[in-house]
């Protein structure tokens, strides 16, 4: 659990510095905060897998199948369509809304102690961001519009990498496609 929290801690304070303080993020470069961010990964992956949780909720079984629309729905925002598309032109957080998606999904098929405390954290991290975002950068100039080719284009290319992600995840344990 501690490593856990501490990766939680880590991510939360690698990606906030950007905004809270902006002078000490210029000092240190991006090197340390990449570092900074690789390590928090490496401790909640750590601290997940370690912690022996309880289950708090029972799963109903269609959730999976809403889980995974909702993960290529996120991984799709978390791809260039937004810079390069027409679906996302006017959607300042798109990265960040994956994100919360992606978070947001997990927690519904997740329902042991630990992933609620790994993804509720990530979920209430990516919420702070955009707030502390806004209010860093209140005005926001809209993207030039793509093409629609390229929204299709990443589509697919969000199939394929979900695709990829749920064989890596029947590797490491998970199934995500049912099995």
């Amino acid at each position: 659990m501690i490593l856990l929290l501490a990766g939680l801690a880590l991510w939360w304070g690698a990606h906030l510095l950007k905004r809270l303080a902006p002078d000490a993020r210029a000092k240190l470069g991006r090197g340390p905060i990449a570092v900074a961010i690789i390590l928090s990964v490496v401790l909640m992956v750590i601290g997940y897998r370690s912690w022996d949780s309880f289950d708090l909720f029972a799963v109903p079984t269609g959730l999976r199948h809403l889980n995974n629309l909702m993960v290529l729905i996120a991984i799709y925002l978390m791809s260039p369509a937004a810079k390069r598309g027409v679906l996302l032109n006017g959607v300042r957080h798109p990265m960040l809304i994956g994100f919360k998606l992606w978070a947001l999904a997990h927690l519904m098929v997740n329902p042991d102690l630990a992933s609620v405390v790994l993804f509720g954290g990530l979920l209430a991290w990516a919420v702070v961001e955009v707030i502390v975002i806004n209010r860093a950068e209140p005005s926001w100039t809209r993207r030039p519009r793509g093409k629609l080719p390229m929204d299709a284009m990443f589509f697919v290319a969000s199939i394929i990498l979900m695709g990829v992600i749920g064989m890596i995840h029947m590797h490491i344990g998970p199934m995500p496609f049912g099995g």
